[in-house]
């Protein structure tokens, strides 16, 4: 296939626009929502004064349904090795989207450092998004990006908030150590004391690859379009924070994931400590968390509803089911077999967890370009998590893991495949034109025939042919795939 042949399907499916957000992932539903996320179990990074002890300390400090999940900390002993907390991470990781969620309590108090976050691989490199942040006794949000060197940000004057520093470069001259490039805002409602009395409200995150937005509504001023469902960010007006300007945002952002914690003292809520309010109630940080168990009796996350949406075509890591080189609309759960993880999405920074599966029409075997072997064991498959006859489904993985072959595909798989084209084409108006150049290109192309005999040129028929469902799977806005993996071959076909 032709780059221009690639992009005059792409400019043509563009014509019906992705400006809609679509719900991706929605943690409280089937009220299981500790199950989408690992709980830490280690000594604090920020060097807090906490106990992570995993899953079998926080089993005791948290619960869930499916319109609410509380995460509290110890209040009850005296502890002088560290007070028992949680801290969980996302199975799942993003690479763009709109992060919506709704609480009614946040942690508060001296001593206390809550955080809910995003953060990528390889820290800084993968980037650090701070959404709610804050320590001891303090009033108002802070909203902060980490990254490398070379990301800085700029007032356009399209947020209400005021910078604080601009250099979101962990070690920037002339800022304190992992300042970050930091936004503040006036309002006391939108942290802490101020934030719990008035029953919480809604942050909505932006995630694009021009800029980093994060909005605050107050409950009583949460916007229709994000309680039923269909948030529509250009009607909000100025969001509190827009991280943009210096910093090519997918070069300093990636694989995020989604984090809630509660530490305490450590390299802020303890350094701070003597120059606040809370210094009156203890000679340390260290010692008031140590010995006042009821002073954090309001030291807890209660969460209402936590939401990802995704615009067009998803960039998340969950992996899609595949089938080789056609189309299959038969997939079921009542059969379900594994796949590798990589079956679909290749990330050397990956976690391997449970990934939900799509029903949608399934993509074809991955290009050669990406590495055959996975970056995971056989001992990595997963099961389907969905039960019989939820039209989903994990099917095995096209490429046996290590033989660098590709399966030939018959006449029947390369006539599903233009079939699907043809179908698509008409359904999501790619101008008749396109459709006949498409349809001419899959009929004739003598790789495609060479590769249903298993000739020489099965490479580049399989290059065809995975561009192909480039366009097919964009356009269906599939929610399991890193874009960059589909698109970049297609470029350099």
């Amino acid at each position: 296939m032709s780059f221009t042949t690639l992009i005059t399907c792409f400019l043509a499916m563009g014509t019906t626009g992705w400006a809609q957000y679509v719900l991706e992932d929605d943690y409280m539903s089937g009220g299981n929502f500790f199950d989408k996320f690992s709980f830490f179990d280690g000594p604090d990074p920020t060097k807090g004064f906490v106990n992570y002890g995993g899953e079998g300390v926080a089993k005791d400090l948290i619960s869930s349904s499916s319109s609410n999940v509380q995460m509290r900390v110890d209040n009850e002993t005296i502890s002088p090795n560290g007070r028992a907390s949680v801290r969980i991470t996302s199975n799942k990781s993003y690479n763009s989207g709109l992060f919506i969620i709704d609480a009614d309590h946040m942690p508060t108090g001296c001593g206390t450092w809550p955080a809910f976050w995003l953060v990528g691989p390889n820290w800084p490199s993968g980037g650090e998004i701070d959404i709610i942040e804050g320590v001891n006794e303090q009033a108002t949000n802070a909203m902060t990006l980490h990254t490398g060197p070379g990301c800085s940000i700029t007032d356009n004057n399209a947020f209400s908030g005021a910078i604080v520093t601009d250099n979101c470069d962990i070690n920037a001259a002339g800022q304190d150590a992992n300042a970050g490039c930091s936004i503040k805002t006036e309002s006391t409602n939108s942290y802490g004391t101020g934030f719990n009395d008035n029953k919480g409200g809604v942050y909505a995150t932006e995630w694009t690859s021009s800029a980093i937005s994060i909005y605050f509504f107050p409950r009583g001023s949460v916007p229709a379009d994000i309680s039923s469902g269909s948030p529509t960010p250009s009607s909000w007006g100025k969001p509190l924070a827009q991280f943009q300007g210096g910093c090519d945002v997918p070069d300093f952002f990636s694989d995020q994931q989604i984090v809630f914690d509660t530490t305490f003292c450590g390299d802020w809520a303890g350094a701070v400590w003597s120059s606040g309010s809370c210094a009156a109630k203890a000679d340390t940080c260290n010692a008031f968390v140590a010995n006042n168990p009821d002073a954090f009796t309001d030291a807890f996350w209660s969460i209402n509803a936590l939401k990802v949406y995704q615009s067009g075509g998803s960039t998340s890591s969950k992996v899609e089911s595949t089938t080789a080189w056609g189309y299959s609309s038969s997939l079921s759960a009542a059969e379900p077999t594994s796949t590798s993880v990589w079956a679909a999405s290749y990330s050397s920074s990956a976690i391997p967890t449970t990934f939900a599966l799509s029903s949608k029409p399934v993509a074809p075997t991955p290009p050669l370009s990406l590495p055959v072997t996975p970056p995971y064991s056989s001992g990595n498959a997963t099961k389907s998590p969905y039960p019989a006859g939820s039209g989903s489904a994990i099917v095995t993985a096209p490429v046996p893991s290590g033989t660098g072959s590709v399966p030939v595909a018959s006449p029947t798989d390369i006539s599903s495949t233009r079939e699907l084209i043809r179908r698509d084409s008409y359904e999501f108006g790619i101008a008749n034109a396109d459709l006949q150049l498409a349809d001419t290109e899959l009929e004739s192309s003598p790789p495609l025939h060479a590769f249903a005999a298993g000739g020489e040129e099965a490479f580049e028929a399989a290059q065809e042919a995975w561009c192909w469902a480039v366009v097919r799977t964009v356009r269906h806005e599939v929610k399991n795939i890193t874009m960059s993996a589909w698109i970049l071959p297609c470029i350099n076909t």
